[in-house]
């Protein structure tokens, strides 16, 4: 059997995942909303929040966790602050709104804060962060999930592997982006080594007795995933609870009121309210370039997902066998070319 990865352009890509969701009853304005943020981490490549998750986001649809008809709304609006509510639809389309949101507070602020409630999966958080740094703003989004990650010293299933993001625009180039789980390792990239048969690094995951484990198959027996960084992630997991989690109406993971979606916070800063924006870009692309010729395998974050962005679009995006295998099963079952 071919276990290559299935080399696709992005364009034919993005069309059978917005096919498959309209065949799944998702209107085709959500359905592009929802096929371009899957496909725009594969470009980035994230594949862990890339087309894969089609095949959960449609169970949750028959499972009527996703409502594919609803569409967000902004429910409350105070000062530098919004709410919005997803409706329990589809997390990307609720994120959209929120950035704008920010976006518009920021302008009008300085700084603008727009809680999501009743959201569900929201994909790639970089990619709302991103969409805040290509207008000028610093961005930060954060979100809390359902509890998949034991606490630093614990071995039980308390925390979401709970994300944070962070945007800084650029004079020229890709924003500097920071992007992550607090979790050692996101569970979606966790899913990609089980699909590929492969061991998880050291220090990601303990068994379902609390042992150290390698193996990704002990998280799905009921294992539980491990905070990066011992106590350093864990705090920030922790905080990511307490502000994506209550600001938002979700509840903390652990807690009886926990509603089962997505807390996430989007933040926006207007640098033009603190110092003139053309010297703030300039001494940020100062710094980039500084920390570039400190060493030759010096990065800035946000650079790695630009060049992956840059090849795949010129070649293609590898999708793993199993998950182009599934893709093809979906569109056999929902009658899609």
């Amino acid at each position: 059997m071919n276990t290559s990865p299935h080399l696709v352009a992005a364009d034919p890509l993005r069309d059978l995942a917005r096919d498959l969701l309209i065949a799944a009853g998702v209107p085709a304005d959500l359905a592009a909303t929802v096929s371009a943020s899957l496909v725009g981490a594969d470009l980035a490549g994230h594949g862990s929040h890339g087309v894969r998750r089609l095949m959960p986001y449609l169970e949750r649809i028959e499972a009527g966790v996703i409502v594919p008809t609803a569409r967000p709304e902004v429910v409350s609006s105070r000062g530098a602050t919004a709410v919005v509510s997803g409706r329990r639809g589809f997390g990307q389309a609720a994120a959209r709104l929120a950035a704008e949101q920010a976006a518009r507070l920021a302008r009008e602020h300085g700084a603008g804060v727009v809680a999501i409630r009743e959201c569900n999966h929201v994909g790639r958080l970089g990619e709302y962060a991103e969409s805040l740094a290509a207008q000028g703003l610093i961005a930060q989004v954060v979100g809390n999930a359902d509890p998949t990650v034991a606490p630093y010293g614990g071995h039980r299933r308390m925390l979401g592997t709970n994300p944070m993001a962070w945007a800084v625009p650029r004079a020229g180039g890709a924003a500097v982006v920071m992007d992550w789980a607090t979790a050692a390792m996101a569970e979606g990239k966790l899913g990609l080594l089980r699909v590929a048969g492969s061991p998880a690094p050291g220090g990601v995951l303990v068994d379902p007795e609390g042992r150290p484990s390698t193996d990704p198959g002990d998280f799905y027996r009921g294992g539980a995933l491990l905070p990066f960084g011992g106590h350093k992630g864990y705090g920030l997991s922790v905080l990511i609870e307490l502000v994506g989690g209550l600001l938002t109406g979700t509840g903390t993971a652990p807690s009886p009121e926990y509603d089962g979606t997505f807390g996430t916070v989007i933040s926006a800063v207007d640098p033009a309210a603190f110092v003139p924006l053309e010297s703030y870009v300039a001494q940020v692309e100062f710094f980039c370039e500084a920390l570039r010729a400190s060493g030759p395998g010096v990065v800035v974050p946000g650079e790695p997902e630009a060049e992956a962005r840059t090849t795949r679009l010129k070649e293609g995006i590898p999708v793993p066998a199993p998950v182009w295998a599934e893709l093809a099963a979906l569109a056999a079952r929902l009658g899609v070319p």
